[in-house]
């Protein structure tokens, strides 16, 4: 049986679905719309939490919640660098860092290991799409092709495996600022190591993008197992 919070939610979703509400209005505020459902102004908030989460209104401190413009899908495919369409601009920057914590296991090296790091940020005109902190030993680190935002793959740092693993969250405060999102709105994130053809993992990256605007697309090879033949 739907709550008071899901009847409200559904009531402000169907009315911003079929245009009664349009990108750019502002809602009633909280006490109002309490006032319009005779509910409690908590009830409401949580109302408007869940259409947050699902990236149909947006809360500007001081102002009110907006209903928000829809974002145009972007999508990452598996074992890219990071996510790309012609119409995204990216900024790179590119410091020295030391392998420590989660990032060390994920690399598999001592502890303070000389990395490079690469902070990447995707824009769709000023609007952020993704962010990414991509990082490589120091002694194979890349040099950044920023036109066509591919890494080279020759000698110790070729590629011949990668392996992703990809979660559903909330945000970090770090990613909620970098992505300029609410932390009440789901990331998709990508957590990829790469491999060469000795066993070394030679990039680890860390991915995070808005999952209400964002496609993952993985695609398989599947092997014959030896002994059948494809008919």
């Amino acid at each position: 049986m739907p709550t008071l919070r899901d009847t409200i939610a559904q009531d402000l979703r169907t009315q911003i679905t079929t245009g009664d509400l349009k990108p750019g209005d502002r809602l009633p505020s909280e006490p109002k719309l309490a006032t319009h459902y005779k509910v409690s102004t908590p009830t409401v908030r949580q109302a408007l939490a869940l259409l947050q989460a699902e990236g149909l209104i947006e809360k500007t401190h001081g102002k009110g919640n907006f209903v928000r413009a829809p974002l145009r899908r972007i999508t990452y495919t598996g074992g890219a660098g990071i996510p790309f369409a012609p119409d995204l601009q990216t900024t790179i920057r590119t410091t020295a860092v030391r392998a420590r914590g989660h990032i060390r296991m994920l690399l598999n090296v001592p502890s303070n290991t000389p990395l490079t790091e690469f902070h990447c940020i995707t824009y769709e005109g000023e609007t952020p799409r993704s962010v990414a902190c991509i990082y490589f030993p120091s002694d194979i680190a890349p040099t950044v092709q920023l036109a066509s935002l591919s890494w080279p793959s020759s000698g110790e740092a070729s590629r011949t495996e990668t392996r992703e693993t990809v979660t559903a969250r909330f945000p970090t405060q770090e990613e909620a600022t970098a992505l300029r999102i609410n932390p009440t709105r789901t990331v998709l994130t990508i957590t990829r190591i790469s491999l060469n053809s000795a066993g070394r993992v030679v990039e680890a990256a860390l991915l995070a993008l808005p999952s209400d605007a964002t496609d993952a697309v993985f695609t398989s090879h599947p092997t014959l197992k030896e002994g059948k033949t494809a008919r």
